[in-house]
Formats: structure tokens, sequence, C-alpha cells
């Protein structure tokens, strides 16, 4: 199939949130969020397909020292540039096409500061554009797409050994149609009712405190972020565990250190003084992983890699935010790592590939080897980015994902009526008219019911369009 795209469009929607996000010492209030409205054509014909994601500057770019004006402008740049590169482009299949994108945004981003991390960001968004003309063209669903391997997926050219490995060969044989939610707990939330100040409650029909989620939406996978401080760190999870054993019958949780730690030697003397704590004893037992513990210009060094090879005792570690290239996942794992977390943001392709070698490794390794694939939440939420989420993680067989985009905002009020009432319709199993009225993901018994998303082409299955918000070019940052 002969894949070009004939035009980009980015259209912008202001979110704002019903509490602020503290990314260290920046307070978020209103987030962005970006659409993207690609038309395909697919051998001759023309297709529209649409991406939408947070422009989450500040988990891209903390290294830079500028604002988040600041740095949603050096964000936004390859979005720019993607835009532009994508109609220069030709394919011969989706993944084709996807790869030559990605191969010609590199080419620009050597002659720039950005890292992978941040150039690819662009190109993500019309990777998934460009999937979701196709799987609507040829009216496939997305896993349907990735074991059929209509979409061209080779393996090889992300990953040299999985070369003559299809999809199918590696991923599980259907898609999940339920996923656990893995609730996040920031190092500021408040962990009972009696810790949100009364000034600060919002008394808008949904929950503030971690207890208050616990009870309404029967939790029991959690994951705890880290500030990298032994005294206050110990003290936050001793709170935070004294919470989920009064609150839950059974839990377990991950650990993100969200890149707290300059060196892997700095992160080992913390977590032996944490795990000699036998206050904390008990609570580890139920950890799995812990994410990106070490800031992503050091995770991957050789010291850290001679870190790992003596710390016989150490949790299960992954990457996260150093996993910004293609071979990113390769590089950790000979490092000692045990694996990477998904996010679409972080590109599908690239993701699908990451499970399959994943898979491979634990096929090939001696008893007792453990890979890790988590799925992570860049605060994803609807009309289209959660849906997509929610299809690529339920093809790779992810049975629980952190999600808390919700946690952020009122429901879908941001969103015009009339796309509210597409997801109520479509998306029954996923959304719910909450008590108050509006339109709201539908958590129950700890779990998203994802049934409408994995039977729609992917991910949403209704007509939406974008052009009802801003233009980018016309579009400007309002920080109140």
């Amino acid at each position: 199939m002969h894949v070009t795209v004939r035009s980009v469009e980015q259209h912008i929607l202001d979110m704002r949130l019903r509490m602020p996000f503290h990314f260290g010492s920046t307070e978020v209030t209103q987030l962005p969020h970006i659409f993207t409205t690609a038309a395909v054509e697919l051998d001759g014909e023309v297709h529209e397909g649409v991406a939408a994601e947070h422009l989450s500057a500040m988990w891209y770019l903390k290294d830079d020292d500028g604002s988040y004006a600041d740095r949603l402008d050096l964000l936004l740049e390859p979005v720019e540039t993607a835009t532009k590169r994508a109609e220069t482009v030709e394919g011969e299949s989706v993944f084709d096409y996807w790869h030559r994108l990605y191969e010609a945004q590199r080419e620009w981003a050597t002659e720039t500061d950005h890292v992978p991390l941040v150039w690819s960001f662009g190109v993500g968004l019309v990777e998934r554009a460009v999937i979701d003309a196709f799987c609507r063209a040829t009216e496939t669903t997305f896993a349907e797409a990735v074991r059929e391997n209509v979409l061209g997926i080779d393996l090889g050219r992300i990953h040299p050994e999985l070369g003559g490995d299809e999809p199918a060969d590696l991923l599980p044989a259907s898609p999940l149609r339920s996923t656990t939610v893995r609730h996040t707990v920031g190092f500021t939330d408040p962990l009972t009712e009696s810790n949100v100040a009364s000034e600060d409650r919002l008394d808008d029909g949904l929950p503030q405190s971690l207890a208050e989620y616990i009870r309404e939406q029967d939790l029991t996978h959690f994951k705890v972020k880290m500030v990298g401080d032994a005294t206050r760190d110990a003290t936050r999870l001793a709170d935070v565990a004294a919470t989920l054993d009064e609150s839950c019958e059974e839990y377990v949780f991950t650990l993100d250190a969200n890149e707290q730690f300059d060196t892997a030697e700095s992160f080992r003397e913390q977590w032996e003084a944490l795990t000699s704590n036998p206050t904390l004893e008990a609570f580890f037992d139920r950890l799995r992983y812990v994410e990106q513990p070490i800031a992503r210009d050091e995770a991957l060094a050789e010291r850290a890699k001679r870190t790992f090879a003596s710390w016989d005792d150490r949790p299960p570690i992954i990457i996260d935010e150093s996993d910004g290239d293609l071979d990113s996942l390769r590089i950790a794992l000979d490092c000692g790592y045990d694996g990477t977390s998904h996010k679409n943001c972080k590109g599908v392709f690239k993701g699908l590939a990451n499970a399959c070698l994943v898979e491979s490794r634990r096929r090939s390794a001696p008893d007792g080897d453990e890979y890790v694939l988590s799925g992570e939440d860049l605060s994803v939420v609807g009309p289209v980015g959660l849906q997509q989420d929610l299809a690529v993680t339920s093809t790779l067989g992810l049975e629980h994902v952190e999600r808390n985009g919700h946690h952020y905002f009122r429901g879908t009020t941001a969103l015009p009526d009339p796309v509210r009432d597409d997801l109520l319709e479509r998306h029954p199993d996923l959304y719910r008219r909450h008590e108050e009225g509006f339109v709201a993901v539908d958590i129950e018994n700890g779990s998203l019911e994802t049934a409408s998303v994995v039977d729609a082409p992917f991910g949403y299955d209704f007509e939406f369009d974008a052009t009802q918000f801003v233009p980018l070019e016309e579009w400007t940052f309002r920080s109140d």
C-alpha cells in the first residue's frame, strides 16, 4: 500500500485543571491539549485520522531552566517541523511511512539541541493520525491491524534481533477488554480527607484524597512518587503505606523516582536505607518495580551498568524518560535494567517493538529472569488520546496501567456538548454520566472496561472534528 500525507493540521484546546499540578517548583493550573489531523492518501484515496496529547513540556524538558512557556516553545518546534516534513515523505506501508518520517526528523534534529524524546514527539502525533486514518479506511481495529500486520510492521528495523518475527508471534493472541487502573499518588497529594485544607476543598463531585479514590473506585494498584530525599521519602512512604493498609484489603504498587538521583550509586544508597527501615518492610513486599530513578543523562552510563552488576538484591528497575530513541531499550537491558515503559507519546510502533523484544528476551532467558513492559501515563484524557492509548496497551496485554489524567479534570467538561454525547453514546463502558450531570471516566472495581475501545478502529468510535478548536498558528499560551 502506498502511503503519503497530503496535509497535517494542529489545533489546540486549553484545558483548566481542577487542582494545581506541581512539577518541581512549577505549579501548572492549565494544560494545552493538541489535536493533530492528517489527510492521508492510501493507494490514491484520501482518508482523515486524528491524534491528541497534552503539551506536558515540563516532563520532556526537565533540565531546561526556562519557564513553562519557554519549554512549550521548545516542544512545539519539533511538532511544527514534523508537520511540514510529513508532506514530503512516502512509504510502502503505514510502518514504512512512519520510519521514513522518523529518520527525516532525526536528520533535522542533528543540527539542533533537541534530544530524541523531544524531537520525536511531533513524529508520534503524525504516526498516530496516520494509523487512525488507515484503520478507519480499512474498517480494521488496531489490534487486528497489528496481529494481521497489515500495517507492514518490520520489527527488525527497530530491533535487529527480531528480524523475521511477526508481531503476532510475540504479542497476546487477543487484546484485553478491561484494564486495572494504577492510581498515581503524587508527593503532595492528600492521603486522607483531613489532609485537604478547607480552602482547598473542591466539592465538585469528585474525590481529592487517596482514601476517597480508593473508597469510590475500589483501587488496588498504585504508583507512588518519590522525591529523592531519604528522610522525606521514608516519612511519605510510611504515611502512604498506613493509608493503603487501612483502606485496601490487598494492593500492589510501583515507585516512580522521576530522575531524582544523579547516579545509580546514590540511588542504591538511599534504597538500602529505605529497605532497612523496619516500618517499611511489609510495604516493600508489595513493590513491583521502580521507574526511572536516575537522571536521563546518567541512566545508561557505564558506571550505572557497573552499579547494577554488583547489586544482587536490587529491585526491578525500568527506564522511562531515558527511553528516547529506538535502541534505548536494548541499551538499557544491556546496562542491567529490567525493561521500559510504554506511552503513546514515545511512539506506537516503538512501543509495539519494545513489547516484542521484552517477550522475546523473556522466552529465551534463564529461569528467574524477569522483564518488564509497563503502561505509564502522561495524563492522557479523552476524547481521542485516552482511547488510543488504551487501544495500544490492550493490544500489548498490559494488565494494569497508570491512569491519572481524570484526577486533574472535572470529567470532560472542557469539551463541547456534542463530543461529550459521542463519548457517552459510543463508549458507554468507558464513560458514564456523573450524578452531577457531567460525563466522566468510569472506574469500577479498580478497572476500566475497554471493549468499546478495542472494537473501535483506533480507540475512538465516532467522527471527530478538531477544527472546532483554535489552529496552532493562531493560538497563544496564557499562563493564568
